[in-house]
């Protein structure tokens, strides 16, 4: 039986083993340089760094670990950047199967080892057992008895092989002549990812045309879940739709051998706050600064900030709820009762900011989620909704959705209706209420979609409409403080 001092060698050992397999077999052993990430929406990023190779002539073994558990190995591009020493990678192995205890109980299959035991009032002590099944779960025969657990912590030789403690590619390189080169790195991981928060902030109060002046800071959250550390890194962030084919074939964790093509590369240069660039076309963030980036971790940064900007608070009635419909030249619908029995009395509320330079923006918005914060009348913040928004161009609106208005509701009603089947006509009428309990007066755009035919003619009507698309009009209205405000209108429709 091994005494604890014993035990404890034993674990140096394999600890020692490890670290001398690792850059064994006559391979070289590359070092490392700062890699540069460039992380992508859809949970994929392009990482790049050096190898620094020094051949002689005719085949060398070369292996790096600055690559992640995820890797694509089919993605892996290693070139000289400057193109002038020829050199061929004949062949390449990925290698993922990090040691861990499951895997050791897998390679031991079969064979008796020690287990320690924990007691809490008396030393360790040690039993033997054999280990019949790795997992679902481990079967471990001990004294003649079998048992679905093990019966306590494994300890394993020292002297066991094919030990990883981090993923490695591995590399068979030709060179025609000894060379010295710090090698580009290239490839794709999955488990990277990349988000755009931002915060607004509104003031207390606001004019008669819901128009006010707030902030707004932007946040980049990154999260790596690749299985690696990545110590100094420059982050660059590519934002819009690029197309990734989601093939799961290519991030299991296998060993493969391939032909390498060309490379990729850049850099730019230091600056002292977040920059975008137009790339292709996508835009491209660069934080400007090196991070630590841990695995498992979540980082935030922040990239924008803008004070003073405009924002308008608009309040809509959309009594029907119904979307905007294609149509065929000969659809009608002629039921009466067609469109009314949502009852809908909620007026939405949604805060819109013009992203211009003109209004302190001017900044292409990644897509993420906004939240909005009001100030009360003596300073402090309360959380008021929050929206989605898309990739937004400079020059483009900002349509915030942040819910239901508590003191302003709405009511819809059908005045009149008549169908003419012979003539292919229909005639209807509707009158829609807002009523506005704020102390201060609120526009309200009361949506009306005119649904029933292509074709349609506004017969009558309270108050002047804009023309949102082809059947759908809405009508901005004042209502006053503690007051209500109607909307009449008769269309008629024929297909």
């Amino acid at each position: 039986m091994l005494t604890t001092k014993a035990m404890l060698a034993g674990r140096a050992a394999v600890l020692a083993a490890v670290s001398l397999m690792a850059g064994s077999a006559g391979a070289q052993q590359s070092s490392t340089a700062a890699t540069t990430l460039t992380i992508y929406n859809q949970d994929f990023a392009l990482a790049r760094s050096t190898v620094d190779l020094d051949l002689k002539a005719g085949t060398n073994e070369v292996t790096t670990t600055n690559v992640t558990r995820q890797l694509e190995p089919d993605s892996v591009v290693l070139r000289d950047p400057a193109a002038k020493i020829p050199f061929k990678v004949v062949e390449q192995n990925y290698d993922a199967s990090i040691v861990t205890q499951e895997w050791m109980l897998q390679k031991f299959e079969g064979k008796t080892i020690d287990f320690q035991i924990s007691h809490a009032d008396a030393p360790p002590t040690i039993v033997q057992g054999r280990i019949i099944r790795a997992d679902n779960p481990a079967l471990i025969e001990v004294n003649g008895h079998m048992q679905f657990e093990l019966p306590g912590m494994p300890l394993f030789p020292a002297s066991t092989d094919g030990l990883l403690l981090k993923p490695t590619l591995r590399w068979q390189i030709y060179s025609p002549k000894p060379a010295k080169l710090a090698a580009e790195l290239a490839y794709i991981t999955h488990g990277m990812s990349w988000q755009a928060t931002y915060n607004v902030v509104a003031p207390e109060s606001k004019d008669v045309t819901g128009s006010e002046r707030g902030d707004i800071i932007g946040w980049i959250t990154i999260k790596n879940n690749t299985g690696t550390d990545f110590d100094d890194a420059r982050i660059k962030l590519m934002a819009g739709d690029v197309a990734k084919i989601r093939d799961t074939s290519t991030i299991r964790l296998q060993s493969r051998a391939m032909g390498l093509g060309a490379g990729m590369g850049g850099s730019i240069g230091a600056a002292p706050q977040v920059t975008q660039q137009a790339f292709d076309d996508f835009h491209l963030y660069d934080l400007n600064r090196n991070v630590n980036l841990r695995d498992g971790e979540t980082k935030q940064v922040q990239f924008m900030q803008a004070a003073d900007v405009t924002m308008k608070r608009v309040y809509e009635y959309d009594g029907s709820g119904l979307a905007s419909m294609a149509y065929g030249d000969s659809y009608h619908q002629t039921d009466t009762g067609w469109a009314l029995g949502n009852k809908n009395k909620k007026v939405n509320v949604r805060v819109e900011i013009k992203n211009a330079e003109a209004n302190h923006m001017g900044m292409p918005l990644p897509a993420g989620r906004v939240r909005v914060y009001r100030r009360d009348d003596k300073g402090g913040m309360e959380f008021v909704g929050e929206s989605m928004i898309d990739h937004t161009p400079t020059e483009e609106t900002l349509k915030l959705a942040i819910g239901s208005a508590f003191d302003v509701t709405g009511e819809r009603k059908q005045t009149d209706f008549h169908v003419d089947t012979r003539a292919h006509t229909i005639d209807e009428s509707f009158e829609v209420t807002v009523k506005n309990q704020k102390s201060s007066p609120a526009t309200v755009n009361v949506v009306e979609h005119l649904s029933r035919s292509m074709n349609w003619q506004m017969m009558k009507k309270s108050d002047e409409y804009n023309k949102r698309d082809s059947n759908t009009v809405e009508f901005p209205v004042v209502v006053a403080a503690h007051g209500e405000k109607t909307v009449s209108y008769s269309v008629h429709y024929s297909w």
